[in-house]
């Protein structure tokens, strides 16, 4: 291995190094407490050397959430090769989207807090755009979920494109995160199931856009038979709730 290669890879040990503290404090602290000086004396190095790896918090804020999203996109990758129809496995991207949240707590309220607009605004260009490349493959397979089901004569996209039509999946399980993260207010609400809700929500969400072949939300024997048979067939392997 060459010099140049060397310092490449010691470069990106560290960089993980301080992704890896940075998480770990903020699991012991919090979000908000987390301060760049920290992150670098719990590492043991200078803190200009940190700064030479991330701008700013808000730099290091989004690769955090970048770094993550490389098993968002593995579970993605189990649904896309799953023998389902494309229906089951839109649905399935909802349970995937809730077992990685429910396996990475913390990703989800990092991306949170990096995605708004003044830590989004503050952050660099190159950063924004590492998440957006990482974010890439992961949509590309829920419009490829999308386009199978056009193919097979399952949904007519009534003017939508593809994109826009994800763009209700999304907002509707990301929603439920959010709902969830905020303690109280679901059970403000009296919901104590909330993701099996989400659940019932997508059916209802895939029947209005007239993706074939329909479902009975209301037929909870059928949805645990779905849900079971996702996690039997996808998630065999991961601890999740029903």
């Amino acid at each position: 291995m060459g010099t140049k290669e060397r310092r490449q890879r010691q470069f990106a040990e560290r960089e993980q190094l301080f992704l890896d503290t940075a998480r770990e404090l903020i699991r012991e602290n919090g979000l908000l407490s987390l301060q760049m000086s920290r992150v670098a004396e719990k590492g043991e190095y200078a803190v200009g050397t940190l700064y030479q790896h991330f701008a700013s918090k808000e730099d290091l804020l989004l690769a955090l959430t970048t770094a993550s999203s490389h098993e968002h996109l593995a579970l993605f990758e189990r649904v896309a090769r799953w023998n389902a129809s494309p229906r089951d496995r839109m649905f399935a991207i909802g349970v995937a989207d809730k077992i990685f949240v429910q396996r990475n707590p913390e990703h989800f309220r990092i991306a949170q807090y990096a995605l708004c607009e003044v830590v989004w605004r503050a952050a660099s260009p190159e950063r924004r755009q590492e998440l957006i490349d990482a974010g890439d493959p992961i949509a590309d397979i829920v419009v490829g979920i999308v386009n199978a089901a056009v193919a097979a004569g399952d949904l007519d996209l009534n003017g939508m494109s593809p994109e826009q039509l994800t763009i209700g999946t999304w907002a509707l399980v990301n929603g439920t995160h959010n709902l969830v993260h905020a303690e109280g207010v679901l059970e403000d609400f009296d919901v104590r199931e909330p993701y099996r809700l989400m659940c019932r929500h997508l059916q209802l969400l895939l029947n209005g856009y007239g993706w074939r072949p329909l479902a009975d939300p209301a037929d909870d024997q059928a949805l645990d038979k779905l849900i079971d048979r996702i996690k039997d067939e996808v998630f065999h392997d991961l601890c999740c709730e029903k």
